[in-house]
């Protein structure tokens, strides 16, 4: 079980809910990944209560099923993802958010600066704070010493699909971590989940890789599988890697 600030999750995938081709397509790879908590970008929600056609989002997503963990995309710093985040607490969504900020519209780089003032602002006002951030262990400890309940370090810019290019840093974040260890952004096949997961993560987000897929569902059972299969063979344990061969069936004694 993944336990995050005293709640306990069975599974260790996130789902985003951009890029999808409808609300439709969303809500059935989101059934099929067996997710218990997805993210939602607070600009592409309704939370005026207008029901608003173009931003009905939350009406496809059970907040029976799910946690709705609010998320800040779209702040280019500490006070614009402050007042998305207190807007979210004010139309009734968990005080659960994923801290986002990132200014540079062409690589999306999380701000760390800003992410950390941010962070100490809405943990002093009792939000559970899921921060995104570059993978920096020092960051990833700084956040940690004020509070907040996870560190969600990248694996590669968001939307990417280039797997673990931060694997020697995410590595070290794990190691000395003393939250859970989320890696977001830049997973984009099953193998990369299954990857992470033998790393330690404690769990993996997903978007762009299962929106885009031609058969969204599908693709979040594979990725389902395959945080499942990593995190077994973490717990486990893997075998180390050999500069020689060593046979796996030794014929010494059999042919004396």
């Amino acid at each position: 079980m993944l336990t995050i600030a005293g709640r306990q999750f069975r599974s260790r995938l996130f789902l985003g809910t951009g890029k999808f081709s409808s609300h439709e397509v969303m809500r059935d790879a989101l059934a099929a990944s067996a997710a218990e908590i997805v993210t939602v970008a607070l600009r592409r929600a309704d939370l005026s209560g207008r029901r608003d056609p173009f931003a009905n989002i939350l009406e496809f997503i059970d907040p029976e099923k799910y946690l709705l963990l609010p998320n800040t995309s779209g702040a280019v710093n500490a006070a614009e993802a402050v007042r998305l985040a207190r807007l979210a607490a004010a139309a009734g969504l968990p005080k659960w958010v994923k801290l986002e900020i990132h200014p540079d519209p062409t690589y999306l780089l999380p701000d760390p600066i800003e992410t950390l003032k941010a962070a100490e602002i809405l943990v002093n006002e009792g939000f559970v704070v899921l921060p995104y951030i570059n993978a920096d262990p020092v960051l990833a400890k700084r956040l940690q010493d004020v509070g907040t309940a996870t560190v969600m370090p990248l694996a590669a810019p968001i939307g990417s699909n280039r797997g673990l290019a931060t694997r020697d840093q995410l590595r070290i974040i794990i190691e000395q971590a003393t939250v859970p260890v989320i890696i977001d952004a830049g997973l984009g096949a099953p193998s990369h989940a299954a990857a992470a997961m033998e790393l330690g993560a404690a769990a993996v987000l997903i978007n762009t890789a299962i929106a885009i897929a031609s058969d969204p569902a599908r693709m979040a059972i594979a990725f389902k599988l395959a945080v499942q299969a990593g995190r077994a063979a973490f717990e486990l344990g893997l075998p180390e890697p050999s500069d020689h061969a060593s046979a796996t069936s030794p014929l010494t004694g059999f042919l004396d």
